[in-house]
């Protein structure tokens, strides 16, 4: 079966036709396209055919956003997606939507070994529910439920819950970013723009001097990239602190988050952000917070926790969920 598979971002979307065989899911062709340079999935879609030329069975698009009844509108982009719209206006028969931390979590079916790096073995005889919380342009989380026979994937919109802060720096962020949002959810401070406004928090209160070599490269990069960039190297203090405390705060809600839907059978890391600063997250500052749950740290001690190297996890996933619905 030849599935046509999207996961759309904020920041970049990317596009595949796979060839499906059960769990195995082999890559077609594929492209990767800045999401904000299009309109709509339609036109993004529509050049994509134009380049390759295949007919796909079936479509499935893992998207950043509440999906319900085959509807969604991208919560970072603003584009209106609906199914039945896009297999007419596709001439595609089948087309599903589904939420692109869902779709993560289908792709981990189809994953090597290879494509994980561990940060917590946990326990032995570790199973039931799991879990998968990535930070990327958004914070996504999506659970997967023990059936007794195998894990169910299921979407959640946990990013968006309200920030809880756990220490006097973290009520003055809090605060400092109320002002200027009105809200401050997890989303808000656990993504790569909330790596951003860590930074600013800092700035602007006067707990580290901003360089020049950080500002000027702002100004061609994405903040984000640059602090965490600037920090693993070492070479500014401001961004050091800043990626210290985004890490510290990742680990506390991927804790949260693995106690609300139980996951012991463990916790998955995805998103573009943690491969990238994975040499910090093997460091003990992540799971020190991810365990510091009082009475249940025993528990939490217990869950495994990995990290999804593999960037196509969603895509996988996606062509993965397709072929399984329409066989």
């Amino acid at each position: 079966m030849l599935v046509l598979a999207g996961d759309i971002g904020g920041t970049s979307t990317r596009l595949a036709t796979f060839r499906v065989e059960g769990e195995k899911v082999a890559v077609a062709s594929q492209e990767v396209y800045p999401s904000r340079q299009f309109t709509g999935l339609v036109e993004l879609v529509r050049k994509f055919v134009a380049s390759h030329g295949q007919v796909a069975d079936a479509a499935c698009f893992s998207i950043a956003g509440p999906v319900r009844g085959e509807h969604v509108v991208t919560p970072n982009l603003g584009w209106v997606v609906d199914a039945k719209d896009l297999s007419r206006r596709l001439a595609i028969a089948t087309v599903y939507l589904m939420n692109d931390l869902e779709a993560n979590a289908y792709g981990i079916a189809t994953l090597e070994s290879s494509d994980i790096a561990v940060l917590n073995p946990g326990a032995p005889d570790a199973a039931g529910n799991a879990a998968v919380i990535s930070a990327g342009t958004g914070l996504g989380e999506a659970g997967l439920y023990w059936d007794g026979s195998g894990r169910r994937p299921f979407a959640t919109e946990g990013g968006h819950t309200d920030f809880a802060p756990r220490n006097q720096l973290e009520v003055e962020l809090f605060l400092h970013l109320l002002g200027r949002f009105g809200r401050v959810s997890c989303e808000r401070i656990v993504s790569g723009p909330g790596l951003h406004n860590i930074y600013q928090f800092l700035r602007d209160t006067d707990r580290g001097a901003e360089s020049e070599d950080v500002v000027t490269a702002m100004r061609e990069e994405s903040p984000p990239a640059v602090i965490s960039r600037f920090a693993l190297a070492g070479k500014c203090p401001l961004c050091v602190r800043a990626l210290d405390i985004f890490v510290s705060l990742y680990g506390a809600e991927a804790g949260n988050f693995a106690l609300k839907v139980m996951a012991t059978g463990g916790v998955f890391l995805g998103g573009g952000i943690a491969p990238k600063i994975i040499e910090k997250l093997h460091g003990p500052l992540f799971m020190e917070t991810f365990t510091a749950k009082g009475r249940l740290k025993s528990l939490m001690e217990s869950m495994p926790v990995r990290v999804i190297l593999n960037d196509m996890t969603a895509l996988r996933g996606a062509a993965r969920y397709a072929a399984l619905r329409v066989s």
